[in-house]
C-alpha cells in the first residue's frame, strides 16, 4: 500500500504537509510503511486485531443491540507529534492543571473568584456537578485533581486547542497502553530509529502520585483501585491498572468502615486501606452522603475521608471544573490564580445561559455544535451542519427550556490522519487525549489515546459512538529516549511491584484482569 494517492483534502493532516509530501518527524513511518511487500500491512492490521481480542481489551456499549462487550477498534497507521508540538502541549497541560485545582480549592472554600467578580456566582450555584457536601474539604497535600485525560483537538490551520476538560473518573489509558504494545510488535525497528517516547511507565508514575497522597505517617501505603464491578463499560482498565500497579481491585462490598478507618476484607482478616483511586462517579461513593440508593460504594467513606485518614483520588467534587460552562471561564482561571496568559486555548465557546449568546445559537443551530454541559461519550449533542431540521427544531425546545443546561461552539474542520480502509488510506477526524498525573509534580504522559471518527466525514471521535484509536506516537529530540530500549526495565519493574504489594495481602473475591 502507498500514499500515492492520500489526499489531505484541505484539512490539516497529522501525518502529510500536503499531498506526498509527509512532515519531517513522520518521513521514517511513512517510508516504512511504503517498502512493506503487497497484503503485508493488512497481515499486520489483522494481527493486531487478534491480539486485542486475545488481551480481551474491550469496552461496553450500552444499549447496544449487537451485544455490550466491543474489541477496541484499532487502526495500526499510529499518528506522529513532532517535539515542539509536544512542549507546548505538555506546557499548557500542566498550566491548566495548577490553576483548575487552585479554582477547585477556592470554589469549596473561599470562592474569591466570585467575590473578585472574576465569574458569577450563579454559574456554580446552578452547576450539577457542584457539591455542598464538599463545602470545607481539605484533600489529601492540597490535591484535588490527581488524573485528568483533558480532550485536544487542532483545527484546519494545524493550531492546537482544549475542546474539554476530564477532571472526574477519566477512562482510556489502558488502551494507549495497550496500543504500545500492540505498535512496538507491528513496527518493531522504527521506534527507535523516530526516538519515540515511552509510556511503559505510566502505572508505575500513576502507583507513585497515589502513595504520595497517603495520609500522614504512613511509610507504606495501601492502594486499591475501586470499580463499580464488572458490568462498567471501563471494567478492562480498572482491572489493567490494578494489575499493572500491583494493587487491588475492589469493590464497595469488599470495603467496610472501622474504628474511623477505611477497612478492606482479606484472607487474613481485615487490612487497612490509605489511598482509594476510586473510579465510580461522586454520587455513588457514599450512600450516607450522596445517593442514598447507592450499592456500589461505601457507607461512612467521606466521614473518614474528612478525618484524613483515607485519601480519594480523584477528590470528590472536581467534576464542577469539567462543567462544559465552566469551561469558557478557564482563560479567567489561569489569569486570575497563575497571573498567565493561557498556553493552550480553549474552542470559542458560547454560554446559552447568556441572552444575548443564546439568541446567536438559537439562530445559528445549522452551523455549531451544541452540547448539554453534564454529558459526555457524544451524547447530548447536536453538530449543526449534519444535523436535520426536525433534530434542530428539537434542540432549540431543549435549550429554551433549560439555556444554563448548554453550550455551543463552533463547527471545527478536525485535523486528520490517514487510515486504512479497504486496500486504501483514507483521512479520518482524529482528537488527542493526554493523560496528566498530580502527585509530588504535574506529569503529562508524552503521547495520549489518539482517538478517530472512523466513519467518513464524522466529527464524533467517541467509542461509543463508533469510534476507534491510533498509537499515538511523539517524538524526543534526536537525544531523546527511544521506546524500544526501555521496554525491558518496564516489564521488570511492573513484575517488581506487583510480587511486593501481593505478597502483602491476598483479597477475598478481588477482581483479577
Amino acid at each position: 500500500m502507498k500514499f500515492t494517492d492520500y489526499q489531505t483534502d484541505g484539512f490539516y493532516d497529522e501525518l502529510f504537509e500536503k499531498a506526498g509530501v509527509p512532515h519531517e518527524a513522520a518521513k521514517p513511518l511513512i517510508a516504512k510503511i511504503e517498502s512493506l511487500p503487497p497484503g503485508d500491512l493488512h497481515r499486520r492490521q489483522q494481527a493486531a486485531e487478534a491480539a486485542f481480542l486475545q488481551m480481551g481489551v474491550t469496552f461496553t456499549v450500552y444499549g447496544s443491540d449487537e451485544g455490550t462487550e466491543k474489541i477496541f477498534p484499532f487502526d495500526i497507521v499510529p499518528r506522529v507529534i513532532e517535539p515542539g508540538d509536544w512542549l507546548q502541549i505538555e506546557r499548557g497541560l500542566k498550566q491548566r492543571i495548577e490553576a483548575l485545582n487552585l479554582f477547585i480549592n477556592d470554589v469549596y472554600h473561599d470562592q474569591n473568584i466570585i467575590k473578585d467578580g472574576i465569574i458569577p456566582g450563579e454559574l456554580l450555584n446552578s452547576a450539577d456537578s457542584f457539591r455542598p457536601q464538599c463545602v470545607g474539604l481539605t484533600p489529601q497535600r492540597d490535591i484535588w485533581i490527581h488524573v485528568t485525560g483533558t480532550d485536544l483537538v487542532r483545527d484546519q490551520a494545524g493550531k492546537l486547542m482544549v475542546l474539554e476538560d476530564n477532571l472526574r473518573c477519566p477512562s482510556g489509558v489502558s488502551y494507549v497502553l495497550q496500543n504500545r504494545e500492540v505498535l512496538k510488535r507491528t513496527f518493531p525497528n522504527v521506534f527507535q530509529s523516530m526516538h519515540v517516547q515511552p509510556v511503559y511507565d505510566y502505572p508505575n508514575r500513576l502507583l507513585a502520585a497515589l502513595q504520595y497522597l497517603a495520609p500522614r505517617g504512613v511509610a507504606e501505603p495501601t492502594v486499591v483501585v475501586l470499580t463499580p464491578g464488572m458490568y462498567n463499560s471501563a471494567y478492562f482498565e480498572h482491572a489493567y491498572l490494578a494489575q499493572q500497579m500491583g494493587v487491588e481491585l475492589v469493590e464497595g462490598s469488599d470495603l467496610v468502615i472501622q474504628d474511623g478507618f477505611v477497612k478492606m476484607r482479606t484472607t487474613k482478616g481485615f487490612q487497612r486501606v490509605d489511598v482509594i483511586y476510586r473510579r465510580i462517579d461522586d454520587d455513588f461513593i457514599d450512600p450516607k452522603v450522596f445517593r442514598e440508593d447507592s450499592c456500589l460504594g461505601v457507607p461512612g467513606l467521606m466521614d473518614v475521608y474528612r478525618r484524613g485518614n483515607v485519601a480519594l483520588a480523584n477528590a470528590p467534587g472536581t467534576g464542577i471544573a469539567d462543567d462544559k460552562a465552566v469551561y469558557a471561564y478557564v482563560p479567567q482561571i489561569i489569569k486570575y490564580y497563575l497571573n498567565q496568559d493561557m498556553i493552550l486555548p480553549n474552542v470559542e465557546t458560547y454560554l446559552c445561559s447568556e441572552p444575548n449568546q443564546l439568541d446567536f445559537v438559537l439562530k445559528n443551530l445549522d452551523k455549531l455544535v451544541v452540547k448539554a454541559v453534564n454529558l459526555s461519550g457524544g451524547y447530548g449533542m447536536l453538530i449543526g451542519p449534519h444535523s436535520t431540521k426536525k433534530e434542530q427544531t428539537e434542540f432549540a425546545a431543549q435549550i429554551r427550556e433549560c439555556p444554563r443546561n448548554f453550550i455551543a461552539q463552533p463547527t471545527l474542520g478536525l485535523s486528520r490522519a490517514p487510515t486504512i480502509v479497504g486496500d486504501d488510506f483514507e483521512g479520518r477526524h482524529v482528537d488527542l487525549r493526554p493523560y496528566i498525573l498530580y502527585g509530588e509534580d504535574i506529569f503529562v504522559m508524552p503521547g495520549g489515546l489518539t482517538r478517530v471518527a472512523l466513519r467518513k466525514g464524522s466529527l464524533v471521535v467517541n467509542s461509543s459512538q463508533g469510534g476507534g484509536s491510533k498509537d499515538t506516537w511523539v517524538v524526543a529530540p534526536s537525544d531523546g529516549r527511544a521506546e524500544q530500549s526501555q521496554g525491558a526495565s518496564s516489564q521488570s519493574q511492573t513484575q517488581s511491584q506487583t510480587q511486593k504489594t501481593n505478597s502483602k495481602s491476598q483479597t477475598q473475591g478481588a477482581k483479577d484482569a
